[in-house]
């Protein structure tokens, strides 16, 4: 038996720096799953995040490695206590999107990336709350209710992987699995003041995130990543997630490029901080612009402008035309929302979609990374009206609420890795994040220029 770590914080706690205390038998597998689940016991009745509970088991799991570690066994995340969307398949649990009519279907086999995170020796201790068919930047469905953010419970964690990034923020869990094609990783990131990662499109394989009953085709722009409180835990979780499946993997082996630079100053750099489809809160735009004059007082190149930008608001109606297309196939009421297409328009959409890829390929000849908002807004306060109805008010002026796809569409139209970042707080104490795009399968050079500015500045830019 280990002796325990009492200088450990569990609450915040990097997964990595727990796998490193668990390798060295300073603390139990067993040991971080009791406090794990103390931890979501005591906090998350006001909060509401992890809404599917697997503890039995999550300690079954525990035990066993801690007798896999006692063996001398050694792997990424072996004894780490963690949650998954609740969209993720993870056998023998129920599986609902939010969707009143799934309430009673129990998956019977693991997602792929779940079954890579148990392989690694993750503890899954349950699973995070969604909106229905994960449709929103809000975390509430008629199956489980609402969550709430951790800082202020009149206010949304974001969505659509909102339970996971309250679960991090509040200190329940050291690591999640999320989804994201509309910002679904990036924005509770960023509402909650935690880290994610949206990979390049195709990296980390879908299956078995999928709503309830289905099994089909991995979903153009969609993809499947790791949230976690710090950059290099992201890193940690990729290179567990990533890699060919199924028939793939008997032909391709993942290969991914390293970080472009090691140092923070060898960077070049693009800021991207205004969109012709979606309006800025100053406050973001005033934390977007400080990281940048922090970056060049650190020697980075920094540009604010370039011509190699592809036209954003063409890209915009590209990408809406593809997640419309996406998001409304066996759901007529987000049909309302984003109408889908026939399937010349949808072929003619890949083919615009393959322009502007080229385009950020060429971009990215010429920086290494862009940075951008994640979203317009910091965490809103909760709203059940109409989506269609619904608006921000940013810098005074009403917007539409489904505008804000803009932000995080750009990388996600492009297939292109993006990572989210805090870099500071509003005045009223919310945390306030930025998105890093990279190019294509460059994944490791978002997340390590993450590492890089969190090591550089903390939290505030």
């Amino acid at each position: 038996m280990p002796n325990t770590d009492t200088d450990i914080d569990y609450a915040t706690a990097t997964a990595g720096g727990l796998a490193a205390a668990l390798a060295k038998r300073r603390v139990s597998a067993v040991e971080l799953a009791d406090a794990a689940i103390e931890r979501i016991e005591t906090l998350d009745g006001p909060i509401n995040a992890v809404v599917v509970r697997d503890f039995e088991r999550a300690r079954q799991a525990a035990k066993a490695a801690d007798a896999a570690l006692a063996r001398g066994e050694r792997r990424p995340l072996l004894g780490v206590p963690m949650t998954v969307k609740e969209a993720m398949n993870v056998a023998g649990l129920v599986t609902t999107w939010g969707l009143p009519e799934a309430k009673d279907f129990v998956a019977t086999q693991d997602a792929v990336g779940v079954a890579r995170l148990k392989g690694a020796g993750a503890v899954i201790l349950g699973k995070t709350n969604v909106p229905p068919r994960l449709g929103d930047w809000q975390s509430a469905n008629p199956v489980y209710g609402r969550t709430n953010h951790p800082l202020d419970e009149t206010r949304t964690p974001g969505g659509s992987s909102g339970g996971g990034a309250a679960a991090l923020a509040a200190g329940m869990v050291p690591l999640e699995f999320g989804s994201d094609i509309g910002g679904s990783i990036r924005v509770p990131s960023s509402f909650c003041g935690v880290f994610g990662h949206k990979p390049s499109w195709g990296l980390v394989p879908q299956r078995g995130h999928a709503p309830p009953r289905f099994d089909g085709v991995d979903p153009n722009l969609n993809v499947v990543g790791p949230m976690a409180r710090t950059a290099s835990d992201l890193a940690l979780a990729l290179d567990v997630l990533a890699g060919p499946d199924g028939d793939e993997a008997k032909g391709y082996r993942l290969c991914l490029p390293k970080a472009r630079h090691k140092r923070l100053a060898d960077h070049k750099v693009l800021v991207i901080g205004a969109h012709p489809i979606a309006r800025l809160d100053p406050e973001i735009a005033t934390a977007l612009e400080r990281l940048a004059a922090n970056l060049e007082a650190a020697g980075v190149k920094v540009a604010r402008e370039s011509p190699l930008v592809p036209d954003l608001e063409a890209a915009h109606a590209v990408y809406l035309t593809l997640l419309g297309a996406i998001m409304s196939r066996g759901a007529p009421a987000m049909a309302a929302v984003l109408p889908s297409s026939t399937a010349h328009a949808w072929m003619d959409a890949l083919d615009a979609q393959l322009a502007v890829r080229r385009q950020w390929a060429a971009l990215f000849d010429a920086f290494d990374v862009v940075i951008a908002p994640a979203f317009g807004v910091v965490a809103f306060a909760h709203d059940d009206t109409d989506f269609n109805s619904r608006i921000h008010v940013i810098d005074g002026l009403e917007t539409p609420y489904g505008a804000q796809l803009a932000w995080p569409g750009m990388a996600t139209l492009a297939n292109l890795p993006a990572t989210a970042v805090p870099i500071g707080k509003t005045k009223a104490g919310l945390p306030i994040g930025v998105q890093i795009v990279g190019p294509y399968l460059e994944d490791r050079t978002t997340v390590a220029f993450a590492g890089l500015v969190e090591r550089e500045f903390g939290r505030s830019g």
